[in-house]
C-alpha cells in the first residue's frame, strides 16, 4: 500500500525521487552552519517536544523518520524528505544522524531564579568543563538522576552544538541549563535562596556521602585538568571526595558527575 507521502505526490503529479521533490535548499550565497543542526532520533525528538524551544526551522528526514515525526507531532511543514546520504552531507563529517536532522528553534534562557530548591533538590555546576562530549554525557546523567538543572559559565563552556546534543541523547532539552557570567557570584545568589554548595575534589578529607544531608545542594565539579578553581572552592560550604578503594584515583569528569549525582539522589 502506498504511503501517505507517495499518494499525495501522485495526486500532484510529482516525479523523481523524494529528495529531489521535497528538498528546499538555502538561498543562493547562504551557507548553513553545521553546528546549528541537531541530529539523531532521541535528540531531535526531545527538541521537538520541548516547550522551551521556538518552532523548528528545518527538518531533514528519511521517509521512515518522517512518518515517525508525523505520528509523534503531527505533520510539520518544515519536514523535508531526503536520503540518508544527503543528510550526512549537511552535517559534520562522521555524524551518526539515524536518518534525521533538525535546525531547531532557540532555547529559552534559564536563570538561577528558575531553580526552586526543596528537600532533596540537586543542581550541578561545572567549572570550566569545556568538552562537548563530557557536557553532553553529564546532562544525560543529570536527567537520569533527576537533577533540577545544570549551571555553566558563559565563556568557559561549549556551545549547544549537535555533537553535544547527540552525546546528551535528548537530555539537553530535558534538563534546564543556566549560563552565568561568574560562578562564585552564582553560588552566593544560590546560597541566599537556601542552597548549599558541595565542591568535589580528590584531596578533600570527607567522602561525598558525609557531606550530603538532603537539603537543596549544588554539586560543583571542576575540569579534569585543573579541578575546582580556588575562588569557586572557597564559595563552597563543604568539599568532598568520591571514595576510590581501588586506588586508581582518576575518573573522567562525566563519570565522576554520574557517581556524584547517584549519591545525591539516594534518600537521606
Amino acid at each position: 500500500m502506498a504511503s501517505k507521502y507517495e499518494r499525495n505526490d501522485a495526486r500532484k503529479g510529482a516525479k523523481g525521487p523524494p529528495h529531489k521533490r521535497f528538498q528546499r535548499r538555502p538561498e543562493s550565497g547562504v551557507r548553513e552552519d553545521s553546528a546549528e543542526w541537531i541530529w539523531g532520533w532521541h535528540a531531535v525528538e526531545a527538541a521537538l517536544a520541548n516547550p522551551r524551544r521556538g518552532p523548528a526551522v528545518r527538518i531533514l528526514a528519511t521517509p521512515d523518520r518522517a512518518r515517525q515525526i508525523e505520528q509523534r507531532f503531527g505533520r510539520l511543514k518544515v519536514v523535508e524528505l531526503t536520503e540518508a546520504q544527503h543528510i550526512g552531507q549537511v552535517l559534520p563529517q562522521g555524524a551518526v544522524h539515524q536518518g534525521v536532522a533538525l535546525r531547531p528553534g532557540a532555547l529559552e534562557d534559564v536563570t538561577l531564579d528558575d531553580f526552586a530548591g526543596g528537600p532533596g533538590a540537586v543542581l550541578l555546576m561545572l567549572d570550566q568543563v569545556t568538552d562537548p562530549q563530557n557536557v553532553g554525557a553529564i546532562l544525560r546523567s543529570a536527567a537520569a538522576f533527576g537533577a533540577q538543572g545544570v549551571i555553566l559559565q558563559d565563556r568557559n563552556a561549549p556551545r549547544f552544538t549537535g555533537a553535544l546534543a547527540k552525546a546528551a541523547a535528548g537530555a539537553l532539552d530535558k534538563v534546564p541549563v543556566a549560563r552565568v557570567v561568574n560562578l562564585s557570584r552564582a553560588l552566593e545568589q544560590l546560597a541566599d535562596a537556601g542552597w548549599r554548595a558541595v565542591g568535589l575534589t580528590g584531596d578533600a578529607e570527607q567522602p561525598l556521602a558525609d557531606a550530603l544531608d538532603g537539603k537543596p545542594t549544588v554539586l560543583v565539579m571542576g575540569s579534569e585538568g585543573e579541578g575546582l578553581r580556588r575562588l569557586v572552592a572557597e564559595h563552597c560550604d563543604d568539599l568532598a571526595r568520591i571514595p576510590m578503594p581501588g586506588g586508581f584515583e582518576s575518573l573522567n569528569v562525566s563519570a565522576a558527575a554520574a557517581i556524584a549525582l547517584y549519591e545525591a539522589a539516594r534518600p537521606r
